[in-house]
């Protein structure tokens, strides 16, 4: 998977074909992206790799691990947690991560290859060659590509628009003026455009994030001269693009939706709504064909660990290394996957969910699309297949989590008082943190400490040992961005 080679069944457009969709879909910019010869990635296919081993410790793959990646780091979806697992992986294995100059590459700004730590474009093959590109950014293709092999596999991962609205509202409360401006996400919602202003500083955090993270452009009627989006009219939940994979059943798109399981062979699928009136549906339904066309995997926060398990196949990886534990969590947040069970929801809390998904109809897209992608992966898995390798995974995440923590799980920040493991504090939310025990052996208290250490101490950690000071300088506190 990944790896562009023409005995491999791809989707390539032509020149010609794609540069009349993009005159009508594409903005320049994004039509940089997607021409030229390396830039052309096929679908994925479904096909998985090897069976889980049976006990506790790591699987043992037929098949050589993948080591060349891209992770979209997609904000307020749970992506912090599966950063923290690259870290892990790449530290341990002596990988060279492409590193932003501080956190984040130039977010919101698209990427660029010029911000990656140590990349000389003039070296003449003489640069090691990166493995992980991992940090936050806005997606962009080409540049990527500029640092990353043609042969990496590409990933992201998507959430439920009103699960994120939620998290997105507490967290960038003080960042985004629209936010900043209602009194409360339900008043927001009520009435989006009193707040939100296209354009306006931090408002990319309010409407439509997972699309803006992608690095998709907005359809036209919606762009302003700055670059970001319009508001539409009435925006409705999106209709999933049609093409081949099981039948698709109707969903209300006010109700709460999850994969709803056939009579025929009790898997679960993913439910599509019926119908679109955005007048757009054919840019959306291009855009979600393009991103099938470069991302190997997307996962999907409600089910995330069944995600982990479809990821450490495609990569061919054992099962220690994608187990660990949640990272960036806000206490009192939940669990992702109450937002979308029917039950247990009042109908104050479903009216907020369905304001939350039409507000964000190119996010409901992203996420109805790739979530369906998702169930159709693990049909093609096997059902029971998956909820052992789901148990076993979870088994191995308790034990480590007794194993290492005081507790046995995620505290307060105010009982972490060594700055190692303290997450960064931002927004109204508390961020949850780890507190080791104390007496565990050196190797035990190694391994404890990768999986304890926040994304952004983790950053620093591979930042010193890729480019270790050639003197020593008096060490300066710079403010550390949002994650």
């Amino acid at each position: 998977m990944g790896v562009l080679s023409p005995t491999r069944t791809m989707r390539l457009w032509g020149p010609r074909s794609l540069g009349v969709a993009l005159g009508v879909f594409m903005t320049i910019g994004f039509a940089l992206q997607l021409l030229g010869g390396p830039f052309q990635r096929r679908l994925p296919g479904l096909q998985l790799r090897h069976s889980w081993a049976s006990s506790l410790g790591p699987a043992a793959p037929s098949c050589p691990p993948r080591q060349h990646l891209v992770f979209l780091k997609t904000h307020k979806s749970g992506s912090s947690s599966v950063l923290s697992l690259l870290h892990r992986y790449g530290d341990r294995h002596g990988l060279r991560f492409a590193l932003p100059a501080r956190y984040q590459f130039g977010y919101p700004r698209l990427f660029q290859a010029s911000r990656v730590k140590g990349y000389r474009p003039q070296s003449g093959g003489t640069q090691p060659p990166f493995h992980i590109l991992c940090h936050h950014m806005r997606f962009n293709l080409k540049e990527v590509l500029q640092v990353m092999p043609s042969d990496s596999f590409f990933f992201s991962i998507v959430r439920d628009p009103a699960a994120l609205a939620r998290s997105a509202f507490s967290y960038y409360k003080s960042t985004s003026s629209a936010f900043r401006k209602a009194p409360s996400l339900a008043a927001f919602l009520a009435n989006p455009r009193a707040f939100y202003r296209p354009g306006a500083r931090g408002d990319h955090y309010a409407r439509n994030l997972l699309w803006f993270d992608f690095g998709l452009p907005f359809p036209p009627e919606l762009r302003t001269k700055r670059g970001n989006p319009h508001v539409s009219r009435d925006p409705n939940p999106p209709q999933l693009p049609s093409g081949a994979g099981p039948p698709a059943h109707t969903l209300d798109p006010n109700a709460l939706f999850h994969p709803v399981p056939t009579v025929a062979d009790g898997h679960s699928q993913m439910s599509s709504p019926a119908s679109l009136d955005l007048g757009s549906s054919s840019f959306i339904q291009w855009n979600l064909a393009w991103l099938d066309s470069v991302f190997d995997l997307v996962l999907v926060a409600e089910y995330f660990d069944e995600s982990l398990v479809l990821l450490a196949d495609a990569l061919c990886w054992g099962l220690d290394d994608v187990v660990g534990f949640m990272h960036n969590a806000q206490a009192g947040g939940g669990q992702d996957r109450s937002t979308i069970d029917d039950g247990g929801l009042t109908t104050e809390e479903r009216q907020l969910t369905a304001r939350a998904r039409a507000w964000n109809n190119l996010d409901w897209a992203l996420y109805v699309h790739f979530n369906r992608s998702l169930w159709a992966r693990i049909k093609q898995y096997g059902q029971s297949r998956l909820d052992s390798a789901v148990a076993e995974l979870r088994a191995r995440r308790e034990a480590l989590a007794k194993h290492c923590l005081v507790g046995g799980e995620a505290l307060d920040p105010k009982y972490i008082t060594d700055r190692r493991f303290r997450p960064f504090q931002f927004g109204s939310g508390k961020v949850l943190g780890y507190v080791l025990r104390s007496g565990l052996s050196l190797q035990d208290q190694e391994e404890c400490e990768r999986l304890a250490t926040p994304e952004l101490q983790y950053k620093d950690k591979l930042d010193a040992k890729q480019f270790p000071p050639t003197v020593s300088l008096p060490l300066k506190t710079s403010r550390r961005p949002s994650p």
